[in-house]
This record gives structure tokens, sequence and C-alpha cells, in this order.
């Protein structure tokens, strides 16, 4: 089996000199793979680095150009792996499922290089492991702590565990020991494939969080600078009524998720800033991910001009 690793930076590439700097991505790919002594064991492994970048200051220009990449060389692979910083690497990876055909596995470390118990080694090795797995044949994955999640699922649930990823509703795909793969379901990637938009074409989307005593100044300044609006709402999708009364007067795209982990959003109020009363507004949509997976996949439906179908209108 064939599979190509790209390096992004983040902390699996990260050193620290001395106690006058913080860490920052500094190994290449190669040197990745180098330190990750069993990994040539499972595929034939070629590899580049793309970029530098601390998962925290990920850029969607270095996601279309990562895109573009995998676009490129997935055809000529059985599959991809990503190394990435942990912060924002759910979010890359739900990207690379809506815009990449190619199977293609996102991983990273919770522990640097040189900390005892470093972590990349292994994460690296179970990526590989799955991208070279003939079952792993389209969509974007999660390889971390020796299991898989699906991209349209998973989120980071710890800032420092190296069990950080976590599926809350559906679970991991697979569990990965020493000698097999345990399956608990097909993995199956995104429904859909958006174009990639270029570089500098992402449609601006920023995210508004509701929370008690919230007033509607920050969702108008977001409105004023947005193409569209994620608003990450309390329980099944609600927000205060000062904000659901912005909602109601905006003119952009708005997408209702909620801030709890697990459980789908659902229009039952219908007071201000019920998600019943915003339900009405034919500029409202819902999405039952996390907020900030919502948030790429709006980018992204945005650019395609294809808001209505990828997100939940509840108009009966």
């Amino acid at each position: 089996m064939d599979v190509h690793v790209i390096a992004t930076g983040g902390t699996i590439a990260s050193t620290a000199d001395g106690d006058d700097r913080g860490a920052a991505p500094e190994l290449s790919g190669a040197e990745l793979l180098d330190a990750a002594a069993r990994v040539g064991e499972y595929a034939d492994l070629t590899v580049e680095t793309i970029a530098d970048r601390p998962g925290f200051d990920m850029a969607l220009s270095v996601c279309a150009r990562l895109a573009e990449r995998i676009r490129s060389v997935g055809p000529t692979v059985d599959g991809v792996v990503v190394t990435h910083g942990t912060d924002t690497l759910a979010e890359t990876a739900r990207y690379l499922d809506l815009t990449c055909e190619s199977p293609v596995v996102v991983t990273g470390a919770q522990r640097r290089p040189d900390e005892p118990g470093n972590d990349g080694a292994t994460n690296l090795e179970t990526a590989v492991r799955a991208a070279a797995n003939e079952r792993v044949d389209s969509g974007a994955f999660v390889a971390f702590d020796e299991e898989l999640h699906a991209a349209a699922t998973v989120r980071k649930s710890h800032t420092c565990a190296l069990d950080a990823f976590r599926s809350p509703e559906a679970g991991p795909i697979a569990r990965f020991t020493r000698k097999r793969v345990h399956w608990h379901r097909s993995p199956q990637g995104a429904d859909a494939t958006f174009p990639v938009p270029g570089p500098d074409a992402h449609p601006t989307v920023p995210l508004v969080v509701s929370a008690s005593g919230v007033g509607r100044a920050a969702f108008d300044a977001a409105e004023r600078r947005g193409d569209g609006v994620v608003v990450a709402g309390t329980g099944l999708g609600n927000v205060t009524g000062a904000v659901g009364d912005a909602i109601v007067d905006a003119s952009c795209p708005i997408v209702l998720t909620s801030r709890c982990h697990v459980g789908p959003t659902e229009p039952i109020y219908g007071t201000a800033g019920g998600a019943a009363t915003l339900a009405a507004c034919d500029h409202v949509r819902f999405a039952h991910g996390t907020p900030w997976a919502a948030r790429i996949e709006l980018v992204l439906a945005l650019a395609a001009d294809r808001v209505a179908e990828r997100f939940d209108g509840f108009d009966g």
C-alpha cells in the first residue's frame, strides 16, 4: 500500500529549547517519519511539508492548499495522512472531508517529541495503518490514541490528555491494537464534495456564542463583517431574546447550532430567541454538529452557493 504524508506543523512537530521560549513547530514531515521507527512496516511512504503552523493559528488558506494537494496526489496513492496541530485538527479534518474524495487521515500529538511519554509516533503509526486499510476508501478521519473517528462527529474534548479526541454521540469507528483493527462500524466520509475555494476566496463566517445575559451587540458586529454567521446557542439551539431579535433582523444566512456536546437542534420554543421563532425566518438554518464544524461547512457552502442544500430549515 502507498501512503503519502503531508506535514503542516503542530505539537507533533514542535520543540522547545530551554526555559526562555515556548514550543514552536520546527520538524519536517521527513523527520517525523524518521522518529516513528515502525511506521514504514505498514505502507510505502512518501512525505512532504507544506506548513509549519501551530494548530491554534491554522488558516483557511492553508486548508485550501492542503485540499488541493490531496486532490492532486490522492488518486496516485492508497491514502493520505496529514499531521496537524490538535487545537483545530477537527476543523481541518471536516474541511478535507467536504472537499476531498480520497481517503485522508488527520493526526497530531498532545506532547512534543522532546517530552517524556510523547504520543506523536504512536498516533502517526495509527494514522498510516488507517490510511493503508482497504476499508478506509474515501472521506476524512481523525486517528488519535489508537482510535479512528469520523471527521463529521469528532471534537477535541480535553486540553491536554492523550485521549483528547472523542465522538460523544457516535463513538469511534475503530480501535487499533498491536495485532489488528477492531471495527465498530463501517467508515464513511461526507456525502458531498465541495469545490476548494481559492486561498483568498473563503467567505467570512464569524461565530457568536449565546449565554446568560448576552445582548445583540456581538451578533450585530458579526453580521456586519460576515457573509454568514454561525450561532452557538443553548440547548436545542435557543438564544437570548436580544440575540434572537438580532437574528430575525439579519439579512445574511444564519446557522444555529448548540453548545451541548450531544444531541440535535430543534425548533421547540416560540418565545423571543426560541428556535421555533427563529425557524420561521427564511435566512435561518440549523446544524446538528459542533459549532466549529458547522462554520467550516457554511464557509464552503457559501462559496459554492449551496447553503439551503446543506442545512436544515425546518420549513415542513
